[in-house]
């Protein structure tokens, strides 16, 4: 039964099939429909085509000042007030009193005065257009996420075509976040036996990818060959764990991320528990009555021994599991008019039948208890990253990570740990803490100015005055004027 329901065009079939608990509902319960949603779009898909007309980016100054604005530096938890900050050739390249910074003659002026500057961030497990997309949805989608301060992307769904995007972008050629590639999903209906893993473990290596995704359904013995061979040719794999490896072995073996916290629950559950036997349907949607909460310290321990990085997702998981307001309250979120009206509704009607077969009590306690693992692991010193999985089902590139962040403060973390997930963090998980994630001389000029302290409420991150993104300054004003054709552009005539 095809599951491409929950996702924009830009996922593969298999990718849906990768969460261990969910999957199962979705095929016993029968909700979805044959075809996927579409995005459409004025013309067909070219390899080669420019950007679409009104996105090419407009030149600027070589230097940008932000004036008398008060610096979130993220190196640690503090305001430095009154900085003026200088960014040329797309770096910063001073940060210092708005009385002792010299502007250069000519230099773009922001007048910054009583605003905050912080570093900006990141989708940690985010999907990039491929294969046949047009021209005008790969540039939108990558304008989503830079309009919400994301400057920086981690595709967890690899395709050839997203080399050349990620080159348009770096070229100034598109507005988009810095790009991180992940592989083509590797579960277990991609790569089936252990010779099929090593080959393509290489072929990805060789092809420039950045990680490997690693997908639900492989054998402990494909999985394993996937570890070697990547050890061997020195790429770093993570994502999702394989219900046969399971958590304990995903750690073992080095997996670098861990991403939605599926797993986790799966560990959690009791000894005792009545549901180790019972049908799958039944085991997904009532899994989380059945858990031993003392178990959490030792799986958060285990995570920090690793040295894994986790990324939970998790507002998403509460429209998978049935847990979200009904479909007509998710209807009327604001970011749900820069995606096609027909994808649109197809998602509400998915959660309509959803949420009328789920066990409600058993989703509200799988999406709470995946909080108190994500407050548990925060504790322990785990890395935490952030990701929401957009596009997704009501996950709309970019305001996904708000949605993100603020369910994280619920969880129990700060406003600064979860801050600290999108920046330095990711610097730090990529190995290149003095490039990016921080506000200081030397790293790349990727910034969103705020009109509030994001160190007081992480919802002030949606309060932007601008982004700048690899030194290239979008007022808000810009960014408005061009979320407002791709509005028009899907707008139900």
């Amino acid at each position: 039964m095809s599951t491409r329901i929950l996702h924009l065009p830009v996922r593969r079939r298999s990718d849906t099939r990768g969460h261990p608990l969910f999957r199962t509902a979705v095929a016993a319960l029968a909700l979805l429909v044959a075809a996927a949603p579409t995005w459409r779009q004025p013309h067909p898909a070219r390899a080669a085509a420019p950007p679409a007309p009104g996105t090419e980016p407009a030149r600027q100054p070589g230097t940008v000042a932000f004036i008398g604005v008060n610096v979130v530096p993220m190196d640690r938890e503090r305001v430095i007030e009154n900085q003026t900050v200088l960014v040329r050739d797309g770096r910063i390249v001073e940060v210092g009193p708005a009385a002792e910074v010299q502007v250069p003659t000519g230099a773009l002026r922001v007048d910054a005065a009583g605003k905050y500057l912080m570093p900006g961030l990141a989708e940690m497990h985010g999907h990039l257009p491929g294969g046949n997309a047009p021209r005008e949805f790969i540039d939108n989608v990558l304008f989503l996420f830079v309009a919400n301060g994301v400057t920086i992307v981690r595709g967890m769904q690899g395709d050839p075509r997203q080399f050349g995007i990620r080159d348009s972008v770096m070229q100034g050629l598109t507005i988009g976040p810095t790009l991180v590639l992940g592989s083509p999903a590797m579960s277990g209906q991609d790569v089936q036996t252990v010779e099929d893993a090593r080959r393509l473990v290489r072929e990805y290596k060789e092809a420039g990818y950045d990680l490997l995704k690693i997908h639900e359904g492989l054998s402990p013995e494909v999985y394993q060959a996937i570890v070697e061979t990547a050890r061997e040719v020195d790429i770093p794999y993570g994502g999702h764990v394989p219900d046969a490896v399971g958590l304990h072995g995903a750690l073992e073996a080095g997996q670098i991320t861990i991403d939605h916290l599926d797993n986790y629950i799966l560990a959690a559950e009791r000894d005792d528990s009545p549901l180790r036997d019972a049908p799958p349907l039944e085991r997904a949607l009532k899994l989380a009555l059945y858990l031993d909460e003392s178990k959490i310290p030792a799986l958060a321990e285990a995570t920090r021994r690793a040295g894994a990085w986790v990324i939970p997702t998790l507002p998403l998981w509460e429209v998978l599991m049935g847990a979200s307001e009904p479909a007509e309250v998710l209807l009327e979120r604001p970011e749900v008019k820069y995606v096609p009206h027909e994808a649109v509704q197809q998602w509400a009607n998915w959660v309509r039948t959803l949420q009328e077969r789920v066990d409600r009590e058993g989703a509200r306690a799988h999406i709470e208890f995946r909080k108190r693992m994500l407050k548990a692991l925060a504790d322990a010193g785990v890395g935490i990253l952030l990701g929401s999985d957009a596009p997704q089902i009501f996950s709309v590139p970019g305001f996904s990570i708000h949605r993100e962040m603020r369910a994280m403060v619920e969880a129990g973390l700060t406003p600064y740990q979860v801050l600290e997930s999108g920046t330095r963090n990711v610097a730090v998980y990529l190995g290149t803490p003095d490039e990016f994630g921080t506000v200081s001389p030397g790293r790349r000029a990727d910034l969103i100015l705020l009109e509030a302290n994001p160190l007081e409420d992480v919802a002030n991150v949606a309060r932007r005055a601008g982004v700048m993104v690899r030194g290239r300054w979008l007022p808000e004003s810009e960014i408005q004027e061009r979320l407002a054709r791709i509005a028009a552009n899907y707008a139900v005539e």
